[in-house]
């Protein structure tokens, strides 16, 4: 019997144990995770207006409801008071890192970390209900927002900040956070991208959600678009960014609606530094006019324009973090890797593995962990008859309760989902997130009362 566990259950590890047990009925998976909660991004990196994403989740609950599947939830790998990988390499015959990319890229510009500056991150772990998030007044004294990035997280704050209450209302936002959105007074968020509408990251699909906002206009710059060459005749470029462009020129060319708030996109701008007010904090942002340089980029133009904002978002990528005990490439945030093998100075790793975001970098959708999810499971199925050699214990369960760690298992994550179910009862609404670690930690242990 091989035994593997998979650390990290957002989709790259639901897919990986997913191969595992479709591909070899030898095989039994323990899904680790350093939250009490599964599905990773999914749960806490999709905006809660999304209900048709967010019901990817149920795919994954199939996976980690699978009988030669556990969930091991509550248990840190590696850092302070963490559990050691090379400690977790011993309890099992194999380990797929599936950690994904934890933090956000900086700007790197002067005023980055005056107060009301943010990542996209920290924004979109507060109104999500990740436990490691604080309230950190995100929305206070702010009537104006500049939102960095033209990604689909770009896309997702944007329009979470243009959101009233009677559309949050039906969502499992925590209380915290609704109450926060539903009294913002900003009225005027732009979203700025360095490049050109055609090299725009969002979909077509979010972009046009910006449009059906209830109480708010999207403006479009018909100069700014005139700047990208492909905009004059988009017929030449991929189907996507075509429509992209179709969609940004019908905005630019509808007459003002004179609506309560006003969604800007802008283009070829970039960012080189906020200005503060007094008191320290954020009073506008310094952009750049770009222009193409011909080469697929941009190049500067040595004419400013500084935007009002009393809030920015940065949101311009995520970034892998070292895990204690694997190796770390530091220029691309990824483990090193041959087909899903760790590699350590160049060699291969027994017995240890990558798959998503920590493998590939932050790339692609969330179908994009299938196939690399699959190329991992093949690489370490083609191991197995080595691996299934080496001694590990009969019962990992004990063993991490030797080292300190008790599990947070499946029933403690259902009993989690009953208690949120009856928060959002309570408050008239649907289901409401448990938004701390006390609140998480509390309900998991009724699954034993």
């Amino acid at each position: 019997m091989l035994r593997v566990a998979v650390v990290g259950s957002g989709p790259s590890g639901c897919y990986t144990a997913q191969g595992l047990v479709e591909r070899d009925a030898s095989v039994r998976v323990d899904v680790i995770d350093r939250l009490p909660c599964p599905y990773g991004l999914v749960r806490y990196g999709v905006a809660p207006d999304h209900e048709k994403i967010k019901s990817l989740q149920n795919n994954l609950r199939s996976v980690l409801e699978h009988e030669r599947v556990r969930f091991l939830g509550g248990v840190r790998v590696g850092g302070p008071g963490g559990l050691p990988a090379a400690r977790l390499r011993e309890l099992y015959h194999a380990v797929v890192y599936c950690v994904g990319a934890a933090t956000d890229r900086r700007l790197g510009i002067p005023g980055e970390d005056l107060t009301g500056s943010w990542s996209a991150t920290e924004f979109v772990s507060w109104y999500s209900a990740h436990p490691d998030a604080v309230d950190a007044g995100f929305l206070r004294d702010a009537d104006s927002a500049v939102v960095v990035g033209v990604g689909n997280v770009a896309v997702d704050v944007t329009r979470m900040l243009a959101r009233g209450a009677t559309e949050l209302s039906p969502t499992d936002l925590p209380a915290a956070a609704l109450t926060a959105l539903s009294a913002s007074r900003v009225t005027e968020i732009h979203m700025v991208g360095r490049r050109g509408p055609s090299q725009a990251r969002f979909t077509t699909k979010e972009l046009r959600e910006l449009g059906a906002l209830p109480g708010t206009e999207v403006v479009v710059d018909p100069e700014e678009l005139a700047l990208d060459p492909a905009c004059a005749d988009p017929a030449a470029l991929p189907a996507a960014q075509r429509r992209n462009v179709e969609v940004l020129r019908a905005w630019a060319e509808a007459p003002p609606k004179g609506a309560a708030r006003r969604i800007r996109l802008r283009f070829f701008l970039r960012p080189v530094e906020l200005l503060g007010a007094a008191g320290g904090r954020v009073a506008a942002v310094r952009f750049e006019r770009t222009a193409p340089d011909g080469r697929g980029g941009v190049t500067g133009t040595g004419r400013y324009e500084d935007v009002p904002a009393r809030l920015v978002l940065r949101s311009v990528g995520y970034r892998g973090t070292p895990l204690d005990g694997l190796p770390f490439d530091d220029a691309t945030g990824t483990v090193p890797h041959r087909e899903g093998r760790v590699l350590r100075d160049g060699e291969v790793a027994s017995g240890e593995y990558v798959a998503g975001w920590i493998k590939r970098g932050p790339t692609g959708v969330i179908g994009t962990n299938r196939p690399c999810a699959k190329e991992t499971v093949a690489s370490l199925l083609a191991d197995a008859p080595a691996l299934v050699r080496e001694p590990v214990p009969g019962d990992v369960l004990a063993a991490l309760r030797a080292e300190g760690v008790e599990p947070v298992l499946w029933a403690g994550w259902l009993a989690i989902e009953r208690a949120e179910a009856e928060l959002g009862a309570a408050l008239g609404r649907s289901v409401v997130k448990l938004p701390d670690w006390e609140s998480l930690r509390a309900a998991a242990r009724t699954a034993g009362a």
